[in-house]
């Protein structure tokens, strides 16, 4: 037995139930949202903030991001932020 009493692992399987069914609505927003008529930049936008709190919520709770040491969270940031820099420098060339 891997020494987890009964009642945390029932915590724990209601977590992961939460986080699907918070996937599942994130989803269902994104699909909702590409049947609204925007300008292209907008649903761009709106598109990858949605994709970006789904990401979020995976690392977070199904890689076990959230209780891990800080070093790890910490790099998660990091990558974001290159993430963000090289979408923006298209963006940039362009203006």
């Amino acid at each position: 037995m891997s020494g987890h009493s009964e009642e945390a692992v029932k915590k724990q399987i209601t977590l992961y139930i939460r986080v699907f069914l918070a996937l599942m609505a994130l989803t269902v927003l994104t699909v909702a949202v590409s049947y609204i008529h925007m300008p292209i930049l907008l649903a761009v936008a709106v598109a990858l903030f949605i994709a970006c709190v789904k990401a979020s919520l995976v690392a977070a709770f199904f890689m076990h991001l959230s209780t891990e040491k800080k070093i790890i969270l910490s790099v998660l940031l990091l990558t974001v932020l290159f993430f963000a820099v090289l979408l923006s420098v298209p963006s940039w060339h362009h203006l």
